[in-house]
């Protein structure tokens, strides 16, 4: 299994421009809360506990974030749990109300997402690695961490392979 560094710096890679990294800070939130919500229903009661698909998969998923890191796992749980919150609340309402809000949410994070690579003009990380969807919400988070001032030696790996994030200049447009 990669290590935490290898796996921000290969979605990173793909991730340089700014106002793509802003976008996938609203985007990753709202397809997590989408799968959330899709994924609780159904549900399952075993020894008193709720049991649905959307549990098995933040559980499964923060299993493997607590593998990479330790401090960015338990980060990632908790931010799973908040999406799984949401998620079962959502699921809880009708029918209706359940599909329309979790489809909608995928689909405009989703296309707020591809937004964001026409500013980078690079496909998005999951097209070369059907890991980068998982890695896209711990990315989020490592990117808000950085914002925050914390854990620059994780930072300073994925910059020095892959370069600072910068706002990339149009390709028609003429340096001044």
């Amino acid at each position: 299994m990669k290590t935490l560094n290898e796996q921000l710096i290969q979605y990173a890679e793909y991730h340089r421009d700014k106002r793509n990294i802003l976008t996938h800070f609203i985007g990753i939130p709202l397809i997590a809360v989408a799968v959330a919500t899709l994924l609780s229903r159904p549900e399952w009661h075993l020894l008193g506990l709720s049991l649905t698909p959307a549990l098995l998969v933040a559980s499964a998923a923060s299993v493997f974030y607590l593998k990479l890191d330790l401090r960015f796992g338990l980060t990632m749980a908790v931010a799973l749990a908040i999406s799984l919150w949401i998620g079962q609340a959502l699921a809880a309402q009708s029918t209706a109300l359940w599909l329309s809000a979790g489809l909608g949410l995928f689909v405009v994070g989703w296309i707020i997402q591809f937004v964001g690579h026409i500013y980078e003009r690079r496909k998005p990380a999951f097209l070369d690695d059907v890991v980068g969807l998982a890695i896209g919400p711990l990315f989020v988070a490592a990117e808000v961490a950085f914002l925050l001032g914390l854990r620059k030696e994780v930072q300073e790996a994925v910059e020095a392979v892959a370069g600072p994030a910068v706002i990339k200049q149009a390709a028609n447009a003429r340096p001044n």
